[in-house]
């Protein structure tokens, strides 16, 4: 059964007070994901688990500062993982060739109807990335998948580091309300 966004939020809150089972509950739901987001981005597993383990510590340590605030919990999570990631790269930190992505995550306990749920969750966004004019889908997948700074994506863009924010955060609510549709 997936958990619900309603879920998260309250792990997170209970997180704050230093509830472990609550942390517990908030890492078996959430693991899969957020090792995926650093997979992604370091494209070693050995390194993706040990940045992954690095998030989870800035998330117990950090709990109390996440507020409900519209945005989705997994946002503030994936961009934990996200930055965690980065820097590990940005350190030179492990970067070899991905491996096989396919392998079973150790963390991920979903069963067969969840994984449905999820490869189709991951159809419909690449098919919302196919949407995005072609260099605005490259600036996307360039900071949010390859690690790249919004300064290195306007450099390699040609364009200033304001114009790069706002194709980013256009981009970014493109798929929003493509994946609302």
């Amino acid at each position: 059964m997936a958990n619900s966004r309603q879920d998260i939020e309250n792990w997170i809150a209970k997180t704050a007070m230093g509830d472990r089972a609550a942390f517990n509950q908030l890492y078996d739901a959430t693991c899969a994901k957020l090792l995926g987001v650093s997979l992604r981005i370091l494209k070693d597993r050995a390194a993706a688990e040990d940045a992954m383990q690095d998030s989870y510590v800035k998330i117990w340590k950090n709990a109390d500062r996440y507020s409900a605030n519209g945005l989705s919990p997994m946002t503030w999570l994936i961009t934990i993982a996200r930055n965690t990631s980065i820097d590990r790269l940005r350190a030179g930190k492990n970067m070899t060739e991905l491996g096989d992505v396919y392998d079973r995550i150790p963390c991920d306990a979903r069963g067969p109807e969840e994984l449905a749920v999820a490869r189709s969750e991951a159809e419909r966004i690449i098919s919302c990335m196919g949407e995005l004019e072609p260099k605005r889908r490259d600036a996307i997948e360039g900071a949010y998948f390859g690690g790249k700074s919004y300064a290195d994506l306007a450099d390699q863009f040609e364009i200033p580091l304001n114009t790069m924010r706002t194709w980013l955060r256009r981009g970014l609510q493109s798929l929003r309300d493509c994946m609302a549709r």
